[in-house]
């Protein structure tokens, strides 16, 4: 949401003073408190040195407040004098917004933590500048392992065994590392290949005090400045946060992503061994594969960009419009194409800890608003906005999702016109941040896990140069077949799943019938405007032509 970034500030001294900084303060107050490091060259969390622990979190609470004390003066000098509306605000507000991200971006590196967490967390929201989601961004592929030691005393005591009764090897060298926990690659007794997640020590009591800080902090400001809601960012961080913590539930989600995939055999979520599986540990089959982004690794195994990209969308259209159970955290470094097997290739599911699961009603409705936003229907489009609670904002639907407005001309993933654009730009002008805080907080918690997760897919397939329309399609495809399935109901004979298998294929073809008819006549009406163009400009040619031959022969 590009346009997001345009979106004019009230020019009273309050608001540039607080309202820029509320990303900020709601990843730097993440961990501010924060008593343990679980980080290399830490002292080890089997032996606390208690001197070490309170400066420490004297230096991390110090840093926090150094950068929400510099973004606070940044922001309010920087655009002091300039009116909201004029160029140079706007050029002056992308260059405190690049400065404040790399700001926080060095935050989240120094402190770790549940910073690189809250700042991950923040980078993948449509809400924030483009600015911060881009220098955010980077904190995927940065988190610093732990200590091996404090990785094996986790293991033992968690698994209750001796680390050489449990593993022929394991390798100390991370595979992989991010916010929360570390993956490991080994080798069992009976020499079954496994990936062993490994939670970082100390995380769970360092979350209770952290996320208090981060509701204290959020409150405060509501309170202070009750048009600036950002409170609901702190809420939907905490929940996703403390169910990634825990690694039962994380197998669960697991196995029911397995369970609602057993038929499509170009899908791979790995078998959780539940024998050496706890709150703290986790250990699946080791998948081999590269990264879903990997552009180069996909073209140097023979394969295809725009199929993976393909797969990708329908496989997660299919979460959401079918399932109503969301795997919430689709970055690439959580899903792996393995080349091979008798489609070419497959995806490899990774990661469950944050995965959501729909209110039926909102995945019924959520349905119902895609088919509308393919179709343009205004109407419906502002039914179902009053429905998920936005009002007048549920114009801005069509804008968020296909990239183009409900009144647009243009054809399924060929963006906006100029004068499109250029309405749209005047339409925003009018708009104020607390409006965008409305307009999100007001959402159903549903809503925002889809709309992260649909971001997060959008720039995958944005790097796999998968045309727009190809997503577009693919959502409203498992839209219809959504309406149409029925979780409460399961099938007992063959024969009743294929006629519904029928009927939503009916439905579907229907519905692209209606779309192909639509452009095609918004196409025959541009080439009758073009043949028009054309044939008044011959016929003025020769009109012009006749004239000048008249006036000839008459001198």
């Amino acid at each position: 949401m590009e346009f997001l970034r345009k979106f004019k500030f009230p020019a009273r001294s309050k608001s540039p003073l607080f309202v820029f900084t509320i990303a900020g303060v709601a990843i730097t107050a993440v961990t501010s408190c924060s008593s343990v490091s679980v980080f290399r060259d830490s002292t080890s969390i089997h032996n606390p040195n208690k001197i070490a622990t309170a400066v420490e979190g004297v230096v991390r609470s110090s840093r926090a407040i150094y950068a929400i004390t510099v973004t606070v003066a940044d922001y309010k000098y920087s655009l002091r004098r300039v009116t909201a509306d004029s160029d140079e605000y706007l050029q002056r507000l992308t260059e405190v917004h690049s400065r404040s991200a790399k700001r926080i971006l060095k935050l989240c590196e120094s402190n770790k933590g549940f910073y690189v967490k809250a700042g991950q967390f923040v980078a993948t929201l449509k809400l924030v500048p483009k600015e911060y989601s881009l220098a955010l961004s980077s904190l995927q592929d940065q988190a610093v392992p732990c200590n091996f030691q404090d990785i094996k005393h986790v293991l033992t005591s968690n698994l209750g065994r001796n680390f050489s009764d449990i593993f022929l090897s394991f390798d100390e060298e991370p595979i992989a590392a991010a916010s929360i926990a570390q993956v490991h690659h080994a080798v069992l007794k009976d020499h079954q290949e496994v990936a062993v997640k490994v939670q970082y020590p100390g995380l769970k009591q360092n979350m209770k005090l952290d996320t208090m800080i981060m509701s204290f902090l959020s409150k405060s400001v509501v309170k202070i400045f009750p048009e600036y809601r950002f409170d609901w960012l702190v809420h939907e961080f905490v929940k996703s946060i403390s169910q990634e913590l825990d690694f039962i539930q994380e197998a669960k989600n697991s196995e029911r992503i397995a369970t609602n995939f057993k038929h499509n055999k170009m899908i791979t979520v790995p078998t959780v061994f539940w024998e050496f599986t706890t709150a703290q540990v986790l250990t699946m089959q080791f998948c081999k594969g590269f990264k879903v982004d990997d552009v180069e690794a996909i073209k140097r195994t023979n394969l295809s960009p725009g199929k993976v990209a393909k797969l990708l969308v329908e496989v997660f259209a299919e979460m959401i419009f079918v399932h109503g159970f969301i795997h919430g955290d689709p970055h690439p470094g959580n899903i792996l194409v393995s080349p091979g097997g008798q489609n070419g290739f497959s995806l490899v599911l990774l990661d469950h800890g944050n995965c959501k699961t729909l209110d039926e009603g909102f995945r019924q409705d959520f349905c119902r608003l895609w088919e509308a936003l393919i179709l343009l229907d205004s109407t419906k489009i502002q039914e179902l906005g009053t429905r998920f609670g936005v009002g007048q904002y549920a114009k801005f639907f069509p804008v968020i999702f296909t990239g183009r407005t409900s009144d647009s001309k243009s054809g399924l993933g060929k963006g906006m016109s100029i004068q499109e654009r250029q309405k749209l730009k005047q339409e925003v002008k009018l708009l104020r941040l607390e409006d965008v805080t409305t307009f999100m907080g007001s959402l159903p918690p549903d809503f925002l896990t889809v709309l992260r997760t649909d971001g997060l897919i959008r720039s995958i397939t944005l790097k796999l140069s998968a045309p727009q329309r190809v997503r577009l399609l693919a959502y409203a495809k498992y839209a219809v077949y959504g309406l149409g399935y029925n979780p409460r109901s399961e099938p007992d004979f063959v024969e009743k799943t294929m006629i519904s298998k029928s009927v939503m294929l009916v439905s579907y073809i229907r519905l692209r019938l209606i779309l192909e008819l639509m452009e095609l006549f918004q196409g025959v009406k541009k080439l009758k405007h073009t043949i028009c163009t054309f044939y008044g400009r011959v016929v003025d040619g020769i009109t012009r032509s006749v004239k000048v031959s008249s006036v000839t022969s008459i001198v």
